[in-house]
């Protein structure tokens, strides 16, 4: 039974990401390496048996993605090195980004239908009556952690178990977690620019923040190389308000760096639910072939500002200090907003919502 049920998940992968998985591998793998023209799309769709539109799909994801660039008249070719970045020894440039950028303005375009919303709320009150009223664990509602798993598994590739799940009232509340967790003793290194309340934070806990500036496909290489830090806090999805995107290549530079024991990344996942891409972005948790991404999001772009909710994935190798050091606090996140929250995820209502968004900002790009 389980056998046929593993069939059935792979004949729904649509074809051409299937094709992208395999391009993406031979690529990491060195099998096309750096400068390397690709079979051209009609030569692909000879090889794997498909149309050359499913081979088309495949080739822009690589391109959104930064392992292949498309050059006119000439075909695609690999612009992704593994090896990119400590070789490095180019000067720091400054950053471009070097005035004060306030809060990212309100996008109520993305906000989540209200009649969708008020109709989830009267089934969850319906349907859990009065234990909305009640206490939920310290890490938040299990059936949020549970709903949260089941969509990270879905859309991101990021496959943990309920005890790596942490709930809390937005992203401001967690980075105080972090601190937490980790120890204020360690350094903390952060874009610049980036989301001024990270670094606001962080020092109000008294971390130590170096601030690593911002080149445009991440950070740069060399302050990167030379940084005392321990910690890498990064949005590698249009970071704000730079509005940098971090490359292929570069994501892997940070895997490497974090591949020293003690070091740690914290990805800070916000905006990119809603990426052009016809493929969700690759997350740094998912990538990551160690145990050191902790990966973080919020629902406030997602579905409401008035939604003071985020949650955070640590690594298993965490799960046991957070417990040590910060289980005996309670959620901060009330019961019934949580239980709204996983009803959405497990009746799809999110995602389609996502989708939506997403479709309309194709149209308008």
């Amino acid at each position: 039974m389980q056998k046929k049920h593993s069939s059935d998940s792979a004949r729904n992968v649509p074809l051409y990401i299937g094709i992208y998985d395999k391009l993406k591998k031979n690529i990491v793998d060195g099998d096309y390496p750096y400068g390397k023209r690709l079979p051209s799309r009609k030569t692909m769709a000879a090889e794997m048996h498909v149309s050359v539109i499913t081979v088309k799909h495949a080739y822009e994801l690589l391109c959104d993605e930064g392992y292949v660039e498309a050059r006119e008249r000439s075909g695609y070719y690999v612009i992704f090195r593994k090896e990119d970045g400590f070789a490095s020894t180019a000067r720091v440039k400054s950053s471009p980004w070097e005035e004060p950028i306030e809060q990212v303005q309100e996008k109520s375009s993305l906000t989540f239908p209200f009649t969708v919303l008020s109709r989830r709320m009267r089934r969850v009150m319906s349907d859990y009556g009065e234990d909305i009223l009640q206490k939920t664990p310290g890490k938040g509602s299990v059936k949020l952690r549970e709903a949260i798993g089941r969509y990270l598994a879905r859309n991101r590739n990021i496959h943990v178990g309920i005890k790596q799940s942490i709930v809390g009232s937005g992203a401001e509340y967690l980075y105080g977690f972090l601190v937490g967790m980790l120890g204020k003793d360690l350094v903390f290194a952060l874009e610049s620019p980036s989301y001024k309340k990270i670094e606001q934070v962080y020092r109000n806990a008294g971390v130590t923040c170096e601030l690593l500036p911002l080149g445009k496909d991440g950070i740069d290489s060399k302050a990167l190389t030379e940084t005392n830090a321990s910690i890498l806090h990064i949005s590698p999805y249009r970071s704000f308000p730079s509005g940098v995107t971090a490359s292929a290549s570069k994501k892997y530079e940070y895997i490497r760096w974090a591949s020293r024991p003690g070091h740690f990344i914290i990805e800070d996942d916000f905006e990119s639910e809603f990426s052009l891409s016809s493929k969700p972005e690759e997350t740094m948790f998912a990538l990551s072939g160690e145990d050191n991404v902790i990966y973080m999001n919020t629902f406030t772009l997602t579905l409401s500002p008035s939604f003071r909710v985020g949650y955070m994935v640590i690594p298993q190798c965490l799960v046991e200090i957070f417990e040590r050091k910060l289980g005996f606090f309670s959620c901060t996140v009330p019961t019934f907003e949580q239980l709204v929250i996983a009803d959405l995820l497990d009746s799809g209502e999110f995602e389609r919502h996502i989708n939506r968004v997403r479709r309309k900002k194709r149209r308008e790009s």
